[in-house]
This record gives structure tokens, C-alpha cells and sequence, in this order.
């Protein structure tokens, strides 16, 4: 009986995931085919590496659909859709982001000699990977900043831009999300929420130390060059 219970449960998460998260259901879908495709040459670190940025980068040409064609009517109907899984599912997915970065390193730093076009093949898809995780944590945090902005109605919204009566859409949670990526701070727009605050705390925390990562990232891959 519990064995069935657990087994709904999961059929229930997973109808949900499709319906209120198509294009993440579809990019999963897509990396997990992508990795089980892909010849099983070499380790399988760099298979499941291929499936991740497959994975990503179908997501991140989604939301890029989604995000050029979604006015702030439809932001906030996509942003009270999603449920109190929203929380989980960022966190997992920061999860993957940091497993593969973890990957790509372990990948970056075998011993042994490699000849110059696969260590340039290897350099060219490191800076893929880095770059498209990059970009994932950013609008993955921009599409929570929607979601919690827009959840509960408050008549107080948990930031404030600066026109008033103002409705965002994710042009401006971009803005407000990649500002704190970039330079890990806060813009024009001030928090105004408890909530809020935790997760823009969360996220400036990650931006400091993946901007570590990348610049270390970076020097390794130069001096990688140079030694070749």
C-alpha cells in the first residue's frame, strides 16, 4: 500500500513538472536521450557532460522563447501557477549545476599528455559548460524572483522598482538577477521582503564564489596554453 501511495506521489510530481514546467520537463528529457546516445568513449563523467549541456542549452533557447514572447500579464499567471516545489526545484537544479562543475574540473585536470586538438577540444568545452551553467543559475533564479513577486497578490510587492505601479516581467527580473551575477550586488531596485531577501542572499553567495570559480577556471585554461 505504501509502495503504491509512493508511486502516485511520484506520477504526481512528474504531471506537475510537465504541466507547470514544460520546457524544464523537455530539456530533461532531452540530456538524459542526448547522454544515453552519445558513444560510451572515454568516461562516463564526459557522457553525463554531454547530456547536461544539451540539457541546458534547450532549456536556456526555451526560456529565451518564453522570455521574448511572455508580456507581465503572462509572467504572473506562470508565477502563481508554479507551486511550493518551486523552492525544490531551484535547489536541485543548483545542485546539478555545482555536480557538473565539479565534473568539468575533474575532466579539466587529468594527468597525462594530451595533444594539442583535444586539449583544445577539451578547453572549448569547458568554457561551453562553464558558461552555459552560468547562464542557467541566472535565469533560474530570475524565474523564482518572478515566482515569488508574483505568488501571493500582497498589495506590498517584495521588490520595488523604481516607476511606479509598476509590473515587472522577466526582462526586469533578468536585469535584476544577472546584476547580482555580475557584479553581486543589488540595482536600482530595492528588496523589500524577508523572503525576497533570503533568496537574494542565497544568490549573491553562489555569484561570489562561481565568479571565483570561473577566474580560477580561466587562469588554469591560460596556463594550460602556455604550456602547450
Amino acid at each position: 500500500m505504501a509502495s503504491l501511495k509512493e508511486t502516485l506521489g511520484d506520477m504526481c510530481l512528474l504531471h506537475r513538472l510537465v504541466l507547470n514546467r514544460p520546457y524544464l520537463a523537455l530539456a530533461i528529457g532531452f540530456g538524459g536521450l542526448v547522454a544515453a546516445l552519445w558513444p560510451a568513449q572515454g568516461s562516463w563523467m564526459r557522457q553525463a557532460l554531454v547530456g547536461w549541456n544539451a540539457g541546458v542549452w534547450s532549456y536556456l533557447l526555451g526560456m529565451a522563447w518564453l522570455v521574448a514572447r511572455a508580456d507581465h500579464g503572462r509572467v504572473r499567471e506562470i508565477a502563481r501557477r508554479q507551486d511550493e516545489s518551486a523552492g525544490l526545484v531551484l535547489a536541485t537544479l543548483l545542485a546539478g549545476a555545482g555536480v557538473s562543475l565539479y565534473a568539468i574540473i575533474a575532466e579539466l585536470t587529468q594527468k597525462g599528455h594530451v595533444p594539442a586538438h583535444d586539449a583544445a577540444m577539451r578547453y572549448a568545452f569547458t568554457a561551453l559548460t562553464v558558461i552555459g551553467t552560468w547562464l542557467l543559475v541566472g535565469v533560474l533564479f530570475c524565474f523564482h524572483y518572478a515566482h515569488v513577486y508574483y505568488r501571493d497578490g500582497n498589495s506590498e510587492p517584495p521588490l520595488r522598482f523604481p516607476q511606479e505601479n509598476f509590473e515587472p516581467d522577466y526582462w526586469d527580473f533578468l536585469y535584476f538577477s544577472f546584476t547580482i551575477a555580475v557584479a553581486v550586488q543589488t540595482s536600482d531596485v530595492a528588496v523589500a521582503s524577508r523572503t525576497m531577501r533570503k533568496v537574494v542572499l542565497g544568490q549573491s553567495v553562489l555569484a561570489f564564489f562561481f565568479n571565483l570559480l570561473i577566474l580560477g577556471l580561466s587562469i588554469n585554461i591560460a596556463a594550460g596554453f602556455i604550456d602547450s
